[in-house]
């Protein structure tokens, strides 16, 4: 396998701590605050926690190796890791697909993320806000996803140690100081008890095959798996580092955001809005929230705190997106970091237009529609985020465990996760191999199928 020490202009981390809050800031994202507790209100609360606590050890980790070892023993990019170990055309599509997901998620991420934005001070100036009237208000929305795209693109610029590694050692601890001070209002809310039960404690009765199958997806979405981005972070790894250690650090506080986050709102939903579903969907947190903010002592504060933990969640992971595609124009094609991130950006920005368009009522963008196999998406962000954020990930999560579980001598990234982690070998080491080779894919491939409608339940985007 031809290697490639060159990671001058590239940059590299600084410490382990740095890369560990990067990697983990990019899997920390909307998903664990803004889509787990929604899926879990939807799948039947503790059963689909317990479920997807068991997906992440057994799935979401080894893929997540997988990725962080292709990437050092590499030094490249998503398509320069696959043709610097010796991937040919077909094998490239999957280092393609990884550029294409991280734009294009960028661009419809942005919106939520705005939207962030503009409640951290309707909360903070205490004016009640309507989720859907904000919504369809264009002068609102398009230009404060600009301004978080702005704010990705400054990271970014700084560059990995300066740039990435400096906002996560900064963002992670504010994002769990935070957590962790509203989950504890939350629960010592009186008549909380009822929501810590329906979260904490499961019903197995209620784990059918679509929970099975909707943590899975959750798994995948949460640990950043299927993007590249781990791919990139690994890329910036020195050769002592242990990715072993780090990737249970990564995958341990992910998880522990995603568990708090539904800390955040089960309590305090069951304790202030009795009655209420707590399926609320996607609009769970923007709708319901604010309301339970309000029935708290000094809530104004609370929620534009509780914002504020969102919009930095959402840019602990825009910032990796963007590094993906930058890394890429910065490796193969000699671009400055300076031109491939505000090149990249602004296209980001126009390309993130339709999607904030499209929950407006009677736009042209609302009503687009998609249909592929029984699979129905209404509207440009439902399109995208069916396509890119959901369809294309577990496209690249199986091709990437097919490549270095068959199409190369695994042994070499067996070896490649050893290196700097002594305590990888004998049963561990044979135990990931057989999950790479055959776990992963096999799950996988019933995700992708049921994605499809294969199994009858049609996936929404999200």
């Amino acid at each position: 396998m031809a290697m490639n020490s060159d990671t001058q202009g590239r940059g590299q981390w600084g410490s382990s701590l740095g890369f560990i809050m990067a990697a983990a800031g990019s899997a920390v994202g909307l998903g664990n605050i803004w889509r787990f507790p929604y899926l879990t209100g939807e799948n039947g609360g503790g059963a689909f926690v317990f479920v997807y606590a068991i997906c992440v050890l057994l799935i979401g980790l080894p893929l997540l190796l997988n990725e962080i070892a292709l990437g050092r023993i590499s030094g490249k990019n998503p398509i320069g890791a696959i043709k610097a170990t010796g991937g040919n055309g077909f094998w490239q599509i999957a280092g393609i697909l990884c550029i294409l997901v991280c734009f294009c998620v960028l661009s419809y991420y942005s919106v939520i993320a705005g939207w962030t934005i503009g409640y951290i001070f309707t909360e903070l100036i205490n004016i009640p806000i309507d989720f859907a009237d904000f919504q369809q208000t264009p002068m609102y929305v398009i230009p404060l996803c600009f301004i978080f795209i702005l704010m990705t693109i400054g990271v970014v610029l700084g560059g990995v140690s300066g740039g990435i590694e400096k906002a996560a050692k900064f963002l992670m601890p504010v994002l769990f100081i935070i957590i962790i001070f509203i989950a504890g209002r939350a629960v010592t809310l009186e008549g909380a008890s009822a929501g810590i039960e329906y979260y904490l404690y499961p019903d197995f009765s209620k784990i059918t095959t679509k929970v099975i199958l909707q943590a899975l997806g959750q798994a995948f979405f949460s640990m950043s798996v299927g993007w590249g981005l781990m791919i990139t972070f690994g890329s910036y790894l020195p050769k002592s580092g242990n990715i072993v250690q780090s990737s249970g650090w990564i995958a341990g506080m992910d998880s522990m955001v995603a568990l708090l986050g539904g800390l955040m709102v089960f309590p305090a939903l069951f304790a202030l809005l009795p009655g209420k579903d707590p399926a609320g969907g996607p609009a769970l947190v923007f709708e319901v929230l604010p309301m339970v903010f309000d029935a708290m002592p000094g809530g104004n504060f609370i929620g534009a705190l509780f914002f504020l933990l969102l919009l930095v969640a959402a840019l602990t992971s825009s910032i990796s997106m963007l590094e993906v595609p930058v890394a890429y124009f910065i490796d193969e094609k000699k671009w400055s970091r300076k031109k491939a991130a505000w090149t990249i950006g602004i296209a980001a920005m126009a390309l993130s237009v339709p999607s904030a368009l499209s929950s407006i009522e009677g736009n042209y963008f609302e009503s687009l529609t998609l249909s592929f196999l029984g699979n129905t998406q209404v509207g440009f962000f439902a399109i995208m985020d069916f396509t890119f954020g959901t369809f294309a990930v577990v496209v690249i999560c199986l091709m990437l465990s097919l490549y270095t579980g068959w199409a190369k001598k695994i042994g070499d990234f067996a070896n490649e996760l050893a290196l700097g982690a002594p305590g990888f070998k004998g049963g561990l080491r044979s135990a990931w191999i057989f999950f790479i080779k055959w776990v992963c894919p096999i799950v996988i491939a019933l995700v992708l199928l049921d994605l499809l409608g294969i199994f009858g339940t049609p996936q929404e985007g999200g």
